[in-house]
């Protein structure tokens, strides 16, 4: 039986209205409640505001990381979401930011990482639950 480490979900929002990802503000209140709705652990975070339009913050999380960068110009945001552990937590994450930002479209790809299989599954499980093999 295979193990999945992490779970790394990339979406490309279209159809975002300019307003809701031109401010590094409204960029940095989305990514820190997105962190907060999914139950993950920020480390550390960083924020860029671009001339004359966009955005791009990047968070730090104990289970890996969450970024976006925005075009309002083209009405555009990309947006990367890469957890370890509980995979229902970049879902949450995820959906909360598009149901947020409320694009016409979605185009988005959800990437299982470092798929473990036989002996390394069963020594990933036990680490997990306490138990020896």
């Amino acid at each position: 039986m295979a193990k999945t480490l992490g779970l790394h979900i990339l979406a490309d929002l279209y159809g975002v209205e300019a307003e809701r990802i031109d401010r590094v503000e409204d960029i940095r209140n989305l990514l820190e409640t997105a962190v907060k709705v999914a139950n993950l652990t920020k480390i550390s975070s960083h924020y860029y505001q671009f001339q004359p339009h966009g955005a791009t913050g990047f968070i730090l999380l104990a289970e890996s990381h969450i970024s976006i960068h925005t075009w309002p110009e083209h009405e555009l945001a990309t947006v990367d979401v890469y957890t370890c552990g509980d995979p229902s937590k970049a879902h949450k994450a995820m959906e909360f930011i598009i149901e947020t930002l409320k694009p016409e479209r979605v185009e988005r790809k959800i990437h299982e990482r470092g798929v473990l299989e036989g002996k390394q599954s069963e020594e990933f499980r036990s680490i997990l639950t306490g138990s020896t093999l």
